[in-house]
């Protein structure tokens, strides 16, 4: 039977929301779920170090949260617009989700900073998505780094005293519109201990778009469509990845963005792993026949949400709302600056 919407839902106290970052990343808690017993257990996460094996893999997504929210005004108007960058689309254009999308059609300008940078709407499309064009003088990136604002998830009320804490430590790669999240956990120095157990660490790039805002309304999970996000995975990394399969280790992978991009890479590729980079929109949910991943971190999703169906894809649905019925009852931090779980 085609599991529906309602069989991915559970009730979260509202005050289990994480409203800002633990002081010290590696300090949050970290349920480790066995998902083939069901068997959990209560940690921390820098007990991963203990979870892991010489011989695996630890794969780390490198994408970086860009500046991507930006203020305006209709200059002819004065009316204010917000702006939230989804990705280049090429050159000075980019795909964004605009608000008061209905008064923003093709043609209208907007002005950010006192006109140090401008843009004109050049096509509609759904759910309030816009292209634009950006006009400007000097480097873009720098523009934005001054004008734009990190673009932290509506559930998140409080204001964030220092925006490093919403990047991964490793984070290297302009593009994303939210951070990969599981990998808010790692500090330098619980990385240089995973290498020094003689586990290898790999980085690919997902660029976070459009996926992440966009809730699923279809009753029918099937009739979900994800949006598409950019993905890389250079030589090196897969050679690297292929060697740790073929001596026995695990691919471990850090967060859903990283699966994301294993398995689509593992599917289209029959099951290895090759250097690629593209757009993808895999939707993985319960009967999506695994490729690549053995085991991966991952933070608490929200319900209903595309991430719980990816995570009972592996695990089973049972296995994971049981799990977080655990972490309710144990009061564990939820979403993007709560606490992580370890699924094996």
């Amino acid at each position: 039977m085609t599991e529906t919407l309602a069989d991915f839902d559970y009730d979260l106290p509202h005050e289990l929301i994480a409203q800002t970052p633990i002081k010290q990343r590696d300090t949050s808690r970290l349920l480790v779920l066995n998902h083939q017993t069901g068997d959990l257990a209560d940690k921390h996460f820098y007990d991963i170090l203990a979870e892991l094996r010489p011989g695996d893999a630890v794969v780390l997504n490198s994408s970086r949260v860009m500046p991507a929210r930006l203020y305006g005004v209709k200059p002819e108007t004065g009316g204010h617009v917000e702006v939230l960058l989804l990705h280049n689309v090429a050159g000075d254009v980019w795909e964004t989700l605009m608000k008061p999308a209905k008064r923003l059609r093709v043609g209208t300008t907007v002005s950010f900073g006192d006109g140090q940078l401008t843009a004109t709407i050049t096509e509609e499309r759904e759910d309030g998505i816009r292209l634009i064009e950006f006009h400007y003088d000097g480097i873009f990136m720098e523009i934005l780094e001054r004008l734009g604002e990190t673009p932290l998830p509506p559930y998140i009320k409080a204001k964030l005293d220092d925006p490093d804490r919403y990047q991964t430590i490793y984070a290297k790669e302009n593009g994303s519109a939210a951070a990969p999240t599981a990998g808010l956990h790692w500090t330098q120095e619980l990385l240089d201990q995973v290498v020094a157990k003689g586990v290898k660490l790999v980085y690919l790039t997902l660029h976070v778009g459009l996926g992440t805002f966009r809730p699923v309304e279809e009753r029918n999970i099937d009739d979900h469509k994800m949006h598409s996000e950019f993905y890389r995975l250079d030589e090196q990394a897969a050679r690297t990845l292929n060697d740790v399969r073929a001596h026995g280790g695990r691919i471990v992978a850090t967060g859903t963005t990283s699966i994301r991009t294993l398995e689509t890479i593992g599917t289209k590729f029959h099951g290895q792993l090759r250097a690629d980079s593209g757009w993808t929109d895999i939707f993985i949910k319960p009967g999506y026949q695994w490729q690549v991943v053995d085991a991966f971190i991952t933070n608490f999703h929200l319900p209903k949400s595309t991430l719980v169906m990816l995570v009972a894809a592996f695990t089973g649905r049972e296995r994971i709302l049981n799990a977080y019925q655990h972490a309710i009852a144990e009061k564990y931090r939820f979403f993007s600056f709560g606490d992580a779980t370890f699924i094996k």
